[in-house]
């Protein structure tokens, strides 16, 4: 039986947990808040009793545990076992956590989960980087576990993560500004119409343009940004994201833009 230990029962955590223990996977978990224990899962008070005998141990932590989540059982997780780190962490701090996996003879994945994990639970789609990536495909992947080995180099998983989070994140932050607008200035039904039109209608040419399109009209797009800007403040609204629109077209000026790259479908 595959015997796997979780630091961190948190919303992901728990999910995992739960669902790997459906599966018929030994799930031991560790985690000093007082929160559920998941149906299944056995739950000790100690990180060291979590990982006795265990073929992985998962830290499912934030980001600032992540560390902690790693050295608070090193005396007592088995040589040559696998650590894995599913922390939302940089490509820095994975290198770290390796480093520290690698000076106690473990393995260590680098592991990014693509989407939300409630309603995916452990079939969360995944990447996975460092020199355990193998070994972490060959665990879970007869649990028909979405995941996909991509290097031997612990952070390159967490790289491919962050890079999208910055456009997905920003994109939410922008809506979520545009529509504090659109309320203040009475249109909101029609402005949430229109960008979902926007949104439905998105594609590759459409993103390419995105590029493409503000290098081409940089000087128009920054004098549009700047008076979107103050409409924002004459509608009482601090215009934290246009602010750095405005800034991000003048270095387009400046600096040009990224090339595109070759369509996937070429």
């Amino acid at each position: 039986m595959l015997k796997i230990a979780v630091f961190g029962l948190g919303e992901a955590g728990s999910l995992i947990a739960r669902d790997l223990a459906y599966a018929g996977v030994q799930v031991t978990a560790y985690d000093p808040a007082d929160v559920v224990t998941p149906d299944g899962v056995r739950r000790v008070h100690h990180p060291g009793e979590a990982v006795v005998d265990v073929d992985m141990t998962m830290g499912i932590t934030a980001s600032a545990d992540a560390k902690t989540a790693i050295n608070q059982s090193l005396k007592s997780i088995p040589s040559g076992s696998l650590y894995a780190d599913l922390s939302t962490s940089s490509a820095g701090l994975k290198k770290q956590l390796a480093d520290i996996a690698m000076t106690n003879n473990l393995f260590f994945a680098d592991v990014a989960l693509m989407t939300i994990v409630p309603g995916n639970g452990m079939h969360t789609p995944a990447l996975v980087s460092g020199a355990g990536a193998d070994k972490y495909v060959s665990l879970l992947s007869p649990l028909e576990v979405p995941v996909e080995a991509i290097s031997e180099i612990p952070g390159d998983a967490a790289t491919r993560k962050l890079l999208r989070s910055v456009m997905m994140k920003g994109l939410a932050s922008l809506v979520i500004e545009a529509m504090q607008a659109g309320y203040a200035a009475g249109c909101e039904k029609w402005l949430w119409d229109n960008l979902a039109e926007q949104l439905t209608v998105a594609n590759e040419k459409v993103l390419s343009r995105l590029i493409t399109g503000t290098e081409t009209h940089a000087l128009r797009r920054l004098h549009e940004m700047q008076a979107s800007q103050a409409l924002l403040e004459e509608l009482g609204i601090d215009p934290v994201m246009t602010r750095s629109t405005v800034a991000s077209h003048k270095q387009v000026l400046e600096k040009g833009v990224p090339p595109v790259p070759d369509s996937k479908n070429d």
